[in-house]
């Protein structure tokens, strides 16, 4: 019984100490950066131009699609008119030109469904060779705002957002997001450059 007694003694005054010890050290200091500014016209210009890269790379391919939807969209309102046709009986259908207006829209269907597969693995793989850099200096660049500023945490607010993590209230002087922009773009050039498409 005095062993419990004395570890629950032992207990409250340890508790005791560490309340008094928090109560002497100084407030966090959490901020947040919302890294979706970090793209456009007053982002990080690094960053911007990377983004900018990686869509004018992507251009023809995106142009190359949207004419062969276009294509797909008016054989489908062609082989509509002929069904039409033929449930009306009062025109005589080609049968034969009709088999290769059918195929033509299935091959295209085919070939539609392959570049944008095609496409989708290319920006996957070409996004974090083009990004990746940049994005790590970023996270350095991060870590030395935050000891030249003396904060303690920063918040990703976009991360936050994602997750369904409601930020009720936030003070202005708490988003930092465009004082760590203007921080980052004055820094020097460093070594984070994008690899050249494969």
């Amino acid at each position: 019984m005095k062993s419990l007694f004395g570890s629950l003694a032992c207990l409250v005054l340890c508790l005791t100490f560490a309340v008094a010890a928090s109560a002497q050290t100084a407030p966090l200091k959490i901020v947040v950066i919302n890294t979706l500014e970090f793209d456009g016209k007053d982002g990080i210009v690094k960053y911007t131009n990377a983004m900018t890269a990686l869509e004018n790379e992507f251009k023809p391919l995106d142009a190359e699609l949207k004419t062969m939807a276009t294509k797909y969209e008016n054989l489908a309102k062609e082989l509509k008119a002929i069904q039409d046709q033929i449930a009306a009986k009062t025109v005589p259908v080609n049968e034969q030109a009709a088999n290769a207006k059918f195929e033509e829209y299935q091959n295209l269907e085919v070939q539609m469904k392959r570049k944008q597969e095609e496409g989708k693995e290319r920006f996957q793989r070409r996004q974090p060779q083009l990004l990746g850099p940049i994005q790590q200096d970023i996270g350095k660049a991060m870590q030395e705002f935050a000891q030249a500023k003396g904060y303690d945490l920063i918040l990703d607010a976009s991360a936050l957002d994602q997750q369904k993590i409601l930020l009720a209230y936030l003070p202005n002087k708490v988003d930092v997001t465009k004082e760590f922009i203007t921080f980052y773009n004055a820094r020097p050039a460093s070594a984070a450059t994008a690899s050249t498409p494969r």
